[in-house]
C-alpha cells in the first residue's frame, strides 16, 4: 500500500512536470516526462495503471505529437513482458484506441492490429484476426518500409485463405505487384531529398525480399489451387524456381522442378502452356529427373499416348507428391491428368487425319471400345440361350458402346469450344471431320498462291535447260576444233571415222539451233 502511495506521488510530480513543459512548447522534457510515467508503472507492475496513464497522458489538451509516438513506442516494448494473455490484450487496445486515427503513428497502429491478430489467431479466432487485419490499409502508408508493407499483405491474404474467403484474398494479393520481387536490392539506396517523407528501417523480423517472393507464390499457389488452375500454379512454381537461393540448393530446386513438370501436364493446352513446356525442356536441371524430361517429351511429341502405359510407369512418381513440397497435386489430378492425356491424342489425330470415324477416334484415344464390346456381347450370348437373356446382353453391350462413343464426342466437343482446334460431328454418319472450312476469298488466295508456285517452277527449269544447252554448245564446239585438229594429221581408216564423226556433231549443233 505504501508502494502503492509513492507511486502515485511520483506519477503526480511527473505529471506537474508534463504539464509546464506541454505548456511551453518543450518537446525533449515533454516525451521525458511522458515515457518517465510509463517507465514508473511498468517498474511497479501496474498494468492497470500504466493503461490508465497512457489513455489520461494522451486526451491532455495540447498533447505534442512527438510526446505521443514516444509513449506509445515506450508502451509496445513492455507489451513482451506482461505476465499474462489477458493483461497482453488489455495493454494492445489500450495503445490501439490511443493510435486510432493518428496519421503521425499509423505504422505503430498496424503493428499492434498484427499483433492483437497473432493472438487471435493462436485462440482458433480465424474470422476476427482477419477481419482486424483488413481494417488496416498499409498500402497508403508511406513512411513504412516496402519489406514490411508486402509482409503484412501477404499476412492478411494468409489468413483470408484460412478462413476460405477466396475473393477477398484475391483483390488483397492484387495490391502486390510481382515486379516489385525483381528490384535489385544490392544498389545503395538514394538519400531521401528535403522535405520527402523518411522511410523507416523494417524490423528485424520481418524477412527479406526473396523471401517474401516465396511466401507470396506460395500463397498464390495456395489460391489456384482451390480453382485447379493448373497453368498458374505451374507458373508460380518456376518463379519460385527462379529464386536464386532456390536454384542453388539441388534439395530445393528438384521438388520444385517435378511440380513444374506435372502442372505442365496438368494444364490445358494453349500457347502459354507449349511456350512454358518448351522452355522447361530446354532446362539442363531436368537431366537429373530423367523421367520427367521422358514425360513432357512424349507431351512435345506428335504420336498417340497410350494412357494404361503411361499411368503404370508413372503412378509412383504421382503418389511420391504427397511427401514432396507443397503437397498433393490435388483431388482431381488424376482424372484431369487422364482428360490432357486424351486432348494431347486428338491433337495428333487432327494432325493426321482429315476425316475420322468416331469408333476409331475412340480406339485411337485409347477408348477401345469395339474390343470391350465383343468380348461382352460374345460371353452373354454363349451363357445366355433364352431370347430374353440375349436381348438383354445385346442391350448391355450396345450400352457400352454408346457410353464409349459418347466419352469420345465429349472430350471432342470440349476442346471445340475451348477453340483447341477446329472440327465438326456428323452424328448419323459417326463421322468426324477436322478440315477448317474456306470461304472463297480463301479458296481464291490457294489458288493465286498455288499458279504462283507452278510459274515459278517453270522459269527455274526454263532456266536449268537454257543454262544445260549452253554449256553443251560449249562441249561440242570444243569438241569438233580437236577433231579438226586430229583430222588435218590423221590419214587413211583414221582420217575418214574423224571426217564422219565432225559431220554427226556439226548436225547436232544444227539440231540445237547454233549456226
Amino acid at each position: 500500500m505504501e508502494g502503492k502511495g509513492n507511486l502515485e506521488a511520483q506519477i503526480d510530480q511527473l505529471l506537474n512536470v508534463e504539464k509546464q513543459m506541454r505548456l511551453a512548447g518543450e518537446v525533449a522534457a515533454t516525451k521525458k516526462a511522458v515515457t518517465d510515467i510509463l517507465q514508473l508503472c511498468f517498474e511497479a507492475k501496474d498494468w492497470k495503471t500504466l493503461n490508465e496513464q497512457i489513455l489520461n497522458l494522451s486526451k491532455k489538451r495540447g498533447q505534442l505529437k512527438q510526446a505521443v509516438t514516444a509513449m506509445v513506442q515506450q508502451a509496445m516494448q513492455y507489451i513482451d513482458e506482461t505476465p499474462d494473455l489477458d493483461t497482453r490484450i488489455e495493454l494492445i487496445k489500450t495503445l490501439n484506441n490511443v493510435s486510432a486515427g493518428k496519421i503521425y503513428v499509423e505504422i505503430e497502429r498496424a503493428r499492434l492490429i498484427k499483433k492483437l491478430a497473432k493472438i487471435k489467431e493462436g485462440q482458433g479466432l480465424i474470422a476476427e484476426a482477419a477481419d482486424l487485419m483488413q481494417e488496416v490499409a498499409v498500402e497508403t502508408f508511406g513512411a513504412m518500409a516496402k519489406t514490411e508493407k508486402i509482409a503484412f499483405i501477404l499476412e492478411q491474404v494468409r489468413l483470408c485463405l484460412d478462413r476460405q474467403d477466396y475473393v477477398r484474398a484475391q483483390i488483397l494479393s492484387r495490391k502486390i505487384s510481382p515486379r516489385v520481387f525483381d528490384v535489385d536490392t544490392s544498389k545503395e539506396k538514394k538519400k531521401p531529398k528535403e522535405g520527402d517523407s523518411v522511410v523507416e528501417e523494417a524490423p528485424a523480423d520481418i524477412p527479406s525480399l526473396l523471401e517474401l517472393k516465396r511466401i507470396y507464390y506460395e500463397l498464390m499457389i495456395r489460391y489456384y489451387s482451390h480453382n485447379n488452375d493448373y497453368l498458374e500454379i505451374c507458373r508460380c512454381y518456376k518463379a519460385i524456381y527462379d529464386i536464386p537461393y532456390i536454384k542453388e540448393n539441388t534439395a530445393q530446386w528438384i521438388p520444385v522442378l517435378r511440380k513444374i513438370c506435372w502442372y505442365l501436364v496438368l494444364a490445358p493446352h494453349d500457347p502459354m502452356q507449349s511456350s512454358l513446356l518448351n522452355s522447361t525442356l530446354e532446362d539442363k536441371n531436368l537431366s537429373e529427373i530423367p523421367n520427367f524430361r521422358l514425360l513432357l517429351k512424349q507431351l512435345v511429341t506428335m504420336e498417340v499416348i497410350q494412357w494404361t502405359s503411361l499411368w503404370n510407369t508413372y503412378k509412383d512418381e504421382f503418389d511420391n507428391e504427397n511427401n514432396m513440397l507443397g503437397g498433393s497435386l490435388g483431388a482431381k489430378a488424376a482424372e484431369d491428368l487422364r482428360q490432357r492425356i486424351i486432348e494431347h491424342n486428338i491433337l495428333v489425330v487432327s494432325k493426321y487425319y482429315s476425316r475420322i470415324t468416331l469408333k476409331r477416334l475412340a480406339e485411337l484415344l485409347c477408348l477401345s471400345i469395339q474390343v470391350v464390346a465383343d468380348l461382352l456381347w460374345n460371353n452373354l450370348l454363349v451363357k445366355f440361350k433364352s431370347k430374353a437373356q440375349t436381348y438383354r446382353a445385346f442391350h448391355l453391350s450396345f450400352s457400352l458402346l454408346e457410353s464409349r462413343l459418347n466419352e469420345a464426342e465429349k472430350h471432342l466437343s470440349e476442346m471445340v469450344v475451348s477453340k483447341a482446334l477446329v472440327a465438326k460431328i456428323d452424328r448419323p454418319m459417326g463421322i468426324v471431320c477436322f478440315q477448317v472450312a474456306k470461304d472463297s476469298n480463301d479458296i481464291l488466295n490457294s489458288w493465286s498462291t498455288n499458279l504462283e508456285k507452278l510459274l515459278d517452277l517453270v522459269e527455274k527449269s526454263c532456266h536449268q535447260i537454257h543454262k544445260e544447252t549452253m554449256v553443251h554448245k560449249a562441249a561440242l564446239k570444243v569438241g569438233i576444233v580437236i577433231l579438226i585438229d586430229m583430222y588435218s594429221t590423221s590419214t587413211g581408216l583414221i582420217r575418214q571415222a574423224i571426217y564422219h564423226q565432225i559431220l554427226f556433231l556439226l548436225e547436232v549443233l544444227l539440231l540445237v539451233g547454233e549456226k
